[in-house]
């Protein structure tokens, strides 16, 4: 696995992912999307631009890094996609949080014309991209895994091989649907803290003594002093990662009652104006719903 191709390299985790692979000494090939300002860093430390999705099919693998679904969908059957140019041999890693189901019919897809697809979702933010410290959980046979591990050591911290192909996309949903429910929790509490009269600062000290504490409620914590950057995940993103969680409970028919709430907390915060803002903006949704301030001075 030495030529590496890649979808996304334009987005805040792609970017990432792609210079450090540069860094350790592997051949890039990329495809440009609407945004090529990015890339040019890139370029100009060796990545080449391939004109179609299908050309990257010549690599010895191919990171799909986009928002969802529907984008790998297409990466991978669309008109010029990498199917459209299939070649024996080559390995497909998805490292989008995705859809299972979508995930192994893809897989069965690739089989068919002699392609492996991998599921290999990250965990952590963009800055831990940058610096090459993500963490991934990689769906793959472990003959396909071993030949992969070098690479994702060029980019990852902790690599953990979950199982075969989709269980890395299951378990991405779950730690997502964990993460979200802390996060909607405690913008919730602050409101109710709020409209309840008393000083929520005084709620996130005893938080912070205790095992309720965690860096998600800390993150969420910093809204009350006006920032709302502590966690760089946008609300359209995660509302779509929680619609997959729910998607998944609905296919295994687990009931979702927990997880159907914090959806609708997320889709809420989206159609109030917030989407496009990061996930601590949910307590600027939670104070719109309940007509009270909740960070003081705003």
């Amino acid at each position: 696995m030495k030529h590496i191709g890649f979808i996304g390299a334009s987005g805040l985790m792609g970017h990432g992912i792609a210079k450090n692979l540069l860094a350790k000494g592997f051949q890039v090939s990329l495809t440009a999307h609407s945004r090529q300002e990015p890339l040019k860093d890139l370029l100009a430390a060796g990545a080449q631009l391939a004109k179609t999705h299908a050309d990257l099919s010549a690599c010895d693998a191919v990171i799909i890094c986009v928002t969802g679904s529907p984008q790998v969908e297409a990466a991978i059957e669309g008109p010029q996609g990498l199917l459209s140019k299939a070649r024996a041999g080559l390995i497909i890693v998805d490292a989008s949080t995705s859809e299972p189901d979508s995930t192994r019919r893809l897989a069965q897809r690739c089989q068919d014309a002699g392609i492996t697809l991998v599921d290999a979702p990250l965990a952590r933010t963009p800055v831990e991209a940058e610096a090459g410290k993500l963490n991934t959980m990689v769906g793959a046979s472990p003959e396909v895994f071993a030949k992969l591990e070098p690479m994702f050591q060029a980019y990852c911290e902790n690599i953990f091989h979950v199982g075969e192909t989709s269980a890395a996309h299951v378990i991405k949903l779950l730690n997502n649907f964990l993460g979200q429910a802390i996060t909607t929790a405690a913008a919730e509490a602050f409101a109710v803290g709020a409209k309840a009269g008393i000083d929520v600062n005084q709620l996130v000290r005893v938080v912070s003594a205790g095992a309720v504490n965690s860096g998600l409620f800390q993150a969420m914590a910093k809204t009350l002093q006006g920032d709302y950057t502590g966690l760089k995940f946008e609300l359209n993103n995660a509302s779509k990662d929680l619609r997959y969680y729910v998607h998944l409970t609905e296919s295994v028919k687990a009931p979702s009652l927990v997880g159907t709430s914090v959806h609708q907390s997320l889709v809420t915060a989206c159609a109030l104006g917030f989407g496009a803002e990061l996930v601590p903006s949910l307590v600027k949704a939670q104070a719109q719903i309940n007509q009270v301030k909740i960070v003081q001075g705003s």
